[in-house]
């Protein structure tokens, strides 16, 4: 796989992941900031670092579990692992400027 098919591989991935919604948060893992990193390697490896808005947050399997679902049914993806962090925590700031707007609307 080259440079720029992975680069198409990491960017459909990422438009997928859009549909996870945080069910607390009310808005999607992209732009609230939970995907930290999306590396895909030849051969169609996936491999997405993620965090959750808080550590011990009630939604982390399911959210962690959505993110792996979500992965494998991007066409291109062989294999796909997620991992959790909690390194650097999350912060508000982290969040796309859409979503922040929705903070800030009642959230934080």
């Amino acid at each position: 796989m080259s440079a720029p098919d992975t680069l198409d591989l990491e960017a459909k991935i990422r438009d997928a992941l859009r549909i996870i919604i945080d069910p607390e948060m009310g808005k999607n893992v992209v732009d609230l900031g939970l995907i930290y990193d999306i590396d895909v390697q030849e051969g169609g490896i996936a491999r997405v670092t993620m965090t959750t808005t808080i550590k011990g947050c009630p939604a982390t399997a399911f959210l962690k579990e959505a993110v792996q679902n979500c992965v494998w049914y991007v066409p291109g993806v062989e294999y796909a692992e997620v991992r959790l962090t909690y390194e650097p925590p999350w912060t508000p700031e982290m969040m796309a400027d859409g979503a922040i707007e929705f903070a800030h609307g009642g959230i934080f």
